[in-house]
């Protein structure tokens, strides 16, 4: 276990574990399911992983001047002028385990930029407006952090719906055992009727 006490491990730690959340939520998918919009603005699993490894990649790339190694493999900015979502599903082009194994390439990058600096060093958001671009690594782990939360809170709700799939993580659901679930939405749906 890590040792939370101090700063900089503790931010990290819960960088990382958002990230295994993320890619967890794909077991077991099909490429079909993995890609099925589930909202009604196209929201996706796979859709979800491919925006967060492009989060990263920027956030503990280009911010603190590293430029990840195969740039090729993550969504230009350019590409952004032509399709606003461009970030948020795959390519045909592209695959499950190719996204995941190209997340994991880019968590290691980040890794390395969290690892090599101090909480205290200086980047520049070049995506963020003019005057308000100035950073720290502590401000991006925690920024980045609560994006990645938002995006696997996503992730939960479109996998429990795709096939009732839940759990906080791997081998923990922090779900209570044998509870009746049919019961317990029935409970919820009559109080939020009795409002009606």
């Amino acid at each position: 276990m890590a040792d939370l006490s101090d700063a900089k491990t503790a931010l990290h730690h819960y960088l990382q574990g958002v990230r295994e959340d993320l890619i967890w939520k794909l077991d077991g998918l099909s490429e079909r399911e993995a890609r099925m919009p589930r909202t009604a603005t196209g929201t996706n699993l796979l859709g979800i992983l491919k925006h967060c490894l492009n989060v990263e990649a920027g956030y503990f790339g280009p911010t603190f001047g590293r430029d990840f190694p195969s740039p090729e493999e993550l969504v230009p900015m350019s590409a952004f002028d032509d399709d606003p979502q461009a970030d948020w599903y795959a390519r045909a082009d592209e695959t499950k385990d190719g996204l995941i194994g190209l997340y994991r390439r880019v968590a290691t990058f980040a890794d390395q930029t969290i690892e090599q600096l101090p909480l205290d060093a200086p980047g520049q958001v070049p995506w963020w407006r003019p005057g308000g671009q100035d950073v720290s690594l502590h401000r991006i782990i925690i920024h980045v952090t609560c994006d990645l939360a938002r995006h696997a809170g996503h992730a939960d709700i479109l996998r429990e719906q795709h096939d009732a799939a839940v759990g906080l993580a791997r081998g923990n659901t922090n779900i209570p055992p044998d509870y009746d679930w049919p019961a317990y939405v029935s409970r919820l749906t009559k109080l939020a009727e009795s409002f009606g």
